[in-house]
């Protein structure tokens, strides 16, 4: 009897915890934790292996939240799509009010546990969640310049990390929220590229132009430029404690060019493999380049 109980269970426990990565989008929110930690190292003269676990647990619970609240608020719209229509909310595995029980629980916990670090840390977190729920998501069937929005919260983390080593906002903190703020672009439009079609069933307007043309095309080539040239600037030592070495720069420039040309090809052959190619570099580009940074301060 006890046996039949537990194998019952474990299913049951199993689709919750596959429900709950879904609606915390697991997979984003580590990525997102990923990027504050890599801005914590880089900031911190002395690393505390206390404060990365606060960082790293209180990020995952504001990325969760932020992620949560959305997927409360776009339940309608997440049915009309394919790649949302199996979400926990839409096909009927999670309530509303459960939803939103965890998105705030999981703020709590997060502007909690940041406040251990520090109140700025903390506070940036919430602005974070403030702007992804309240203003990126309304405007994301009213307006293109959703994406302007989103690439605030967005932008964030990177720089979450530094604030949470040191306790202060200056132009360190700064450059990194900029490299990440216009990466945010191309990576995003290359996704709304490929994902038009279903964006539209939902009412989503992601493209610039609203329109898979030359004109979002040659956005994402300039935007793609100015992140490459963000992310090289510390090698010219105008960025105060953040530093990039000559040969850290080089390798950052290449890897830069590497999408770029992606961008290029986009906007030469205006298709839905190139910009998965072109989201796929983007990925790979933010990782590689925190790797990078962080490696580059440490030898």
């Amino acid at each position: 009897m006890k046996t039949a109980v537990n194998t019952a269970t474990r299913p049951t426990l199993t689709l919750a915890i596959a429900d709950f990565k879904e609606i915390t989008k697991a997979r984003l929110a580590i990525s997102v934790v990923f990027s504050s930690i890599a801005g914590y190292l880089l900031g911190a003269q002395q690393v505390d292996v206390v404060s990365l676990l606060l960082l790293a647990f209180g990020g995952y619970c504001m990325v969760g939240a932020s992620n949560a609240y959305n997927q409360v608020i776009e339940r309608d719209l997440d049915a009309l799509m394919k790649r949302t229509a199996n979400r926990p909310i839409p096909s009927g595995r999670m309530s509303v009010r459960t939803a939103m029980a965890i998105a705030v629980v999981l703020t709590l916990l997060g502007v909690v546990t940041l406040y251990q670090l520090n109140p700025k840390t903390a506070m940036f977190g919430a602005i974070s969640i403030f702007l992804y729920t309240s203003v990126y998501t309304p405007l994301k069937t009213k307006t293109p310049l959703a994406v302007f929005v989103g690439a605030f919260p967005g932008a964030i983390p990177f720089m979450l990390g530094w604030v949470a080593a040191t306790n202060e906002f200056g132009i360190e903190p700064g450059t990194l929220f900029m490299i990440q703020f216009f990466w945010q672009f191309p990576h995003f439009w290359a996704l709304g590229w490929m994902l038009d079609d279903d964006y539209k069933r939902g009412g989503f307007k992601m493209l610039p132009t609203g329109k898979k043309d030359k004109g979002t095309a040659l956005q994402i080539i300039m935007y793609t430029i100015w992140m490459l040239v963000i992310s090289i600037v510390p090698a010219f030592g105008i960025t105060g404690l953040l530093e990039l070495s000559v040969p850290a720069a080089v390798i950052i420039f290449l890897m830069g060019m590497v999408m770029l040309v992606f961008a290029f090809r986009l906007y030469e052959k205006r298709d839905n493999l190139t910009a998965k190619k072109l989201m796929l570099a983007s990925v790979s580009y933010i990782t590689l380049m925190q790797i990078v940074y962080v490696i580059d301060k440490f030898i």
